[in-house]
């Protein structure tokens, strides 16, 4: 029996329907027969991308049916944006109704089909897991909205929307394949070519997913510089992949929605060759129909892509992603945590309105055509706009996490203030917190919950409100802890607690900072390198090298207007202690590179492994920074370009002391150490991964001792036998179809460097990383709230190295998802103060994957225990929770 959701379903209709697959069926045997006659078969996957954001003019929905109809042979895959169909819903009803009453039969015959839901078509490799998995997960929900038959079997993309990670997470929605083509795109990249008809793409978890990859033989086009010879299934193309071996060679192109052609290769015969168009699903389902032998264990750099790094435009608008992201999952466990122990429920309704933003803000075009648009609403302009909603969002919730606003001053002389870590590990750290008008800080005390004085630092100058306290607190995995705050007439004197960090300034204006952990030279007469960095947790070893031709915090550029390198030890700089201890201390350089002042901040904190850097370049005028000058004679098809030379862009360089020096990155869900030998590259053909998401560690050959440099923001990094690892910080000239990339005004950035002994994984790495983005978090409470004087924590992980990405608490069920970033494969135990009737893992789609046996471990109501293989995840789900209020 047909099934339709149109109103109207009489017989005519069945008649209708009967034919057209009759017709269909009769074009493809014919097809075939003229293939085993006389001609060689080639299999095409044709179809549409875009959407509402990107590009859908609103004649393309009836024009996608008509096509349909008029060409029985012809078959689409669709990669549209899922808000699209709120806008066709709304401007076409009347070819949105006929779409919805058509798809599930078109679904069905292998018509039509839905290869990318995510919510935004993002690149994959320059966001986080967490927010990868949102965007299919909140993308299938609008799809699902539209179109309740859909069904998502097979991942594949118009633009190199891939990472490493994919295969679990694609898994675990339920897709059974993927494709890692992009043949008409490839203007940001490609992947590597390997392997014949099929692979099984293997993820960094070990999990598999059958795939069409960018073949061995499938070479980029002459002539272009954004297509590979698959995009028109070429002669040259199909006779390599039969040669090769290839039965089924296919082909790919994924036309802007908007593109009047209808099928691309006409109706598919292009003489000694006839290509059938095919669905993706389709095609691994019906006409290949093997499973794969070969394995494909994928490398982050077998993600070869490359953007306009370094441009203030691209940087700016990553820093505005990456701190919405951060801010939105620490929002969600910090709700958590306060919805367990009887705060205000988890808000569902705003995390779900802060979600899209974000995702919006992570689309492909926001990062590889930020200036498209019109003035004012260009994509980096809505970036600006999105991730300002999501942020104004989490704000909300973070300041009435417990009913009050957090920034408020209006708390009485005695008063408690709630320190919340939403990690799954214990932290010691430091927190910042503004300080209440009425509170003299020369008479402060804070004490914790059983009476013991906490240490504490004040900032701002003496009679200023906007003073704050920087505190150190001691607060439990994913819960938090009570400090009393108060005057006392027997003060702890901030000033006068045990030594701790500090810094000095000598009579050249050069200065030295000492902690528990580091003692750190800084010159002044050279612009404020970094001439000593000795590590006194690794038998005072010391981490600068001066062997090379770069000094350590020496920032470099070519200006080619000048035909000049300037860098800041051409002028000496101004060193100012703005913050001296007993906690944090913090130096001000001021200094220039050519006339452009910079202010750069160096902090170290007592007992904090990272030593946290801020810089800001104020430029004086739009200079171009870049390896030469080709506003002239810029063409698209040229395949050298100036912005994919970094060695010649403004890069922060750090010169470290190791031996035979090898690179870990990490990436979504995975860390993989590089296969280059460095990372620089000039043309489009040449491309290779150097691409720092959040951190990079350069390490010896015997991984006996690394620097980590960790960065704010999605950029590119340097690193070679001539050249130290170093962060790219500024290219200004022409970038992609020859936009001028400018800078005005201010360029800001944060990143950090952590010195360290053994290899990342062993040394805590990706941990530090997640303390980076997600600090503790301080929340006022009046002393008559009956809550105070708690010390709560909702989850202990048993072992280091898992990250807790996630966690939601909806009618009294508590979902948790944990990433095994550093851990071996042994079981881990997860301990939480709550009593659950359930515990089950449930995949990303919401099906149950089974029951966990739940049990009671120390002192905690409830634990289970979880198989997770190095760089997988699992979503935990406990059902009915109850705490102990």
């Amino acid at each position: 029996m047909l099934i339709s959701s149109e109103p109207i379903f009489n017989e005519m209709t069945l008649v209708k329907n009967f034919i057209n697959q009759f017709v269909s069926l009769l074009a493809i045997s014919l097809v075939q027969t003229l293939t085993v006659n006389s001609q060689t078969t080639a299999w095409f996957a044709d179809g549409y991308h875009g959407g509402v954001y990107g590009h859908y003019p609103d004649w393309v929905t009836s024009f996608m049916l008509d096509e349909l109809d008029k060409h029985p042979y012809w078959r689409i895959n669709l990669e549209i944006e899922p808000e699209t169909w709120d806008s066709v819903k709304i401007r076409t009803p009347e070819d949105y109704l006929k779409l919805t009453g058509k798809f599930r039969q078109l679904q069905s015959d292998h018509r039509l089909e839905i290869v990318n839901p995510a919510y935004a078509q993002p690149y994959g490799y320059n966001i986080s897991g967490e927010s990868l998995i949102r965007q299919f997960h909140y993308g299938i929900k609008k799809t699902l909205n539209h179109f309740p038959s859909a069904r998502f079997i097979t991942y594949s993309s118009e633009e190199p929307c891939f990472t490493s990670a994919l295969p679990a997470i694609l898994r675990s929605f339920g897709f059974r394949y993927a494709v890692l083509k992009n043949p008409d795109t490839c203007w940001g990249g490609y992947t590597r070519a390997f392997g014949g008809e099929l692979v099984n793409w293997v993820g960094p978890d070990g999990t598999k997913i059958i795939t069409v990859p960018r073949y061995e033989v499938e070479k980029l086009e002459p002539g272009s510089t954004w297509q590979t010879i698959a995009w028109k299934n070429s002669p040259e193309y199909i006779k390599l992949s039969r040669d090769y071996g290839i039965e089924h060679p296919v082909g790919m192109c994924f036309q802007d929605a908007g593109w009047k052609n209808g099928p691309w290769l006409g109706d598919g015969n292009q003489g000694d060759i006839q290509n059938v168009y095919v669905t993706w699903t389709d095609y691994f389902e019906n006409v290949t129909g093997t499973d794969p032998d070969l394995n494909w264990n994928f490398s982050q750099e077998d993600v070869l892509v490359s953007l306009v790094w370094g441009s203030q435009v691209l940087q700016k608008l990553a820093r505005q992603v990456r701190i919405a992201e951060n801010k939105l999952v620490l929002t969600e466990k910090l709700a958590t945590i306060v919805a367990a122990y009887n705060g205000p429920s988890w808000p569902e309704e705003s995390i779900d309105q802060a979600w899209p933003p974000l995702l919006l803000a992570q689309h492909h075009d926001c990062w590889i055509v930020p200036y498209n648009g019109r003035p004012g609403n260009t994509w980096a302009d809505k970036v600006e706009r999105w991730t300002n909603v999501t942020n104004r969002i989490c704000d909300s919730i973070i300041d009435n996490i417990w009913g009050i606003n957090s920034k408020s001053n209006n708390v009485r002389a005695t008063s408690i203030i709630r320190i919340h870590n939403t990690l799954g590990i214990d932290r010691n750290e430091i927190v910042t917190a503004g300080l209440p008008s009425h509170l003299d800080p020369l008479k402060l005390k804070i004490t914790d919950s059983q009476a013991n004085p906490v240490p504490f630092q004040i900032t701002g100058d003496q009679g200023d409100n906007r003073r704050s306290v920087i505190l150190k607190a001691n607060v439990q995995s994913m819960g938090y802890c009570d400090l009393q705050i108060y005057e006392s007439h027997d003060p702890v004197q901030y000033k006068s607690q045990e030594a701790g960090v500090s810094a000095k300034l000598s009579n050249d204006g050069s200065c030295t900072i000492e902690s528990d952990l580091y003692r750190i030279s800084i010159d002044a007469k050279h612009g404020g390198i970094i001439t000593s960095l000795v590590a006194r947790q690794s038998n005072n070893r010391e981490f600068v090298s001066n062997d090379n031709r770069f000094r350590f915090n020496e920032i470099t550029g070519y200006f080619y207007d000048e035909e000049k390198y300037y860098s800041n030890t051409d002028q000496p700089a101004k060193i100012d202690i703005l913050e001296n201890g007993p906690l944090m201390a913090k130096i001000r350089i001021n200094g220039r590179i050519a006339e452009h002042p910079y202010i750069q901040l160096i902090t170290v904190v007592q007992g904090q492994r990272r030593i946290d850097i801020e810089m800001e370049i104020n430029w004086q005028h739009n200079p171009h920074v870049g390896a030469y000058n080709n506003y002239n004679d810029y063409e698209s098809t040229d395949l050298e370009k100036a912005f994919y030379i970094d060695s010649c862009k403004l890069v922060a360089w750090y010169p470290v002391r190791l031996e035979s020096q090898k690179v870990y990155k990490n990436a979504p869900f995975d860390v993989c150490e590089s296969r280059h030998s460095d990372t620089f590259f000039s043309r489009w053909d040449s491309i290779k991964h150097n691409i720092i998401l959040n951190w990079i560690d350069v390490a010896d050959q015997n991984d006996e001792f690394g620097l980590t440099l960790l960065s704010d923001h999605t950029t590119a990094y340097t690193h070679g036998k001539h050249y130290p690892p170093g962060l790219v910080i500024q290219y200004a000239g022409k970038g992609l179809w020859g936009r001028d990339y400018r800078v005005k005004g201010k360029t800001e950035l944060k990143y950090a460097l952590l010195p360290h002994e053994d290899r990342w994984d062993k040394s805590g790495i990706w941990t530090e990383g997640t303390k980076f983005n997600e600090p503790l978090v301080a929340a006022w409470l009046p002393t008559n709230d009956n809550k105070v004087g708690e010390n709560r924590s909702l989850l202990q992980v048993s072992k280091p190295g898992y990250e807790i990405t996630t966690a939601s608490l909806i009618e009294n069920d508590l979902v948790v998802r944990i990433f095994n970033a550093e851990s071996d494969n042994e079981p881990v135990t997860l301990n939480f103060n709550c009593s659950a009737e359930k515990a089950e893992r449930i995949a990303l789609n919401g099906e149950a994957i089974e029951e966990i046996t739940l049990f009671h471990e120390k002192h905690t109501d409830a634990a289970v225990r979880l198989s997770i293989p190095r760089f997988g995840f699992s979503t935990l789900k406990l059902s009915n929770i109850s705490t102990n209020q």
